[in-house]
């Protein structure tokens, strides 16, 4: 078997029930918008077959600042000081905000949560301060059975070549576009790529993937050293694209789609 490859979308583009025909790995988005119950991860989990994987996009709060406008989708807001949130602040905030996520990943029995911090972060010396302490803290609430994965945006993208050693020192994926980075951080043999469309910036996903696109992304596959990759597609045209690229792989004998 070579480099396995695990293919899935970022949330569902069709009911669940069809979807767990196509794949075997999702990456939960509505963990970031509202934090599920505990009772709607169990329903899931238990609808979902046994060999299905979920992956969780961490609560925004932790994330992205009250200010940010995926807070406007928030039902109940957090408990505490809204200040104290987001931007990776090691805060009790939002401390207690990952150990909530945590739980649900448990109920799914998700290995890997993602952060995912947005461009408006500043990228300055209080927030350098800001991410060591809070990947030191999160080591302290981190147990073996999970893996963290942060996909920085903004100024903090360019600049997260800088980190690489930091971040394998605290056991983070660097989560990155393959078509735009590179990561610098893969744990325990495993990568973790989402991919947001080609061009118009860091995201564009009204992009659709051409069979050239989806070769190279084979190609840069190849050419990557991990054991297990997982790619995510999140954009209009996910399913079909993953799909496609599915298909693709199997002419690609290096690499084992899932």
């Amino acid at each position: 078997m070579g480099k396995v490859v695990k293919i899935g979308c970022c949330g569902f583009p069709v009911s669940r029930r069809k979807y767990y025909k196509i794949h075997r790995l999702v990456e939960l988005q509505n963990t970031f918008y509202n934090l599920p119950s505990r009772e709607w991860a169990e329903k899931i989990r238990a609808e979902a077959p046994r060999e299905f994987e979920f992956t969780v996009k961490a609560w925004q709060v932790i994330t992205h600042p009250y200010r940010s406008p995926t807070w406007r989708k928030l039902k109940n807001k957090p408990a505490g000081n809204i200040e104290n949130y987001g931007w990776l602040k090691p805060t009790r905030e939002n401390l207690e905000a990952l150990i909530k996520t945590l739980e649900i990943a448990d109920v799914l029995e998700a290995k890997i949560i993602v952060l995912q911090t947005p461009g408006s972060m500043p990228y300055n010396e209080e927030s350098k301060k800001w991410i060591l302490e809070f990947f030191d803290k999160t080591g302290e609430i981190i147990s073996n059975k999970y893996l963290i994965g942060w996909e920085p945006r903004g100024e903090w993208a360019k600049h997260i070549s800088e980190y690489g050693e930091i971040l394998r020192e605290h056991r983070i994926i660097h989560v990155v576009d393959p078509f735009r980075y590179e990561p610098v951080s893969i744990v325990d043999g495993v990568a973790y790529y989402r991919l947001h469309g080609i061009g118009g910036g860091e995201v564009n996903y009204r992009y659709k993937y051409s069979v050239e696109d989806l070769e190279k992304l084979a190609t840069i596959l190849e050419q990557r050293v991990f054991e297990t990759a997982y790619v995510l597609f999140n954009n209009v045209y996910m399913l079909d694209d993953s799909m496609r690229f599915k298909e693709i792989l199997k002419k690609h004998p290096s690499l084992t789609p899932v």
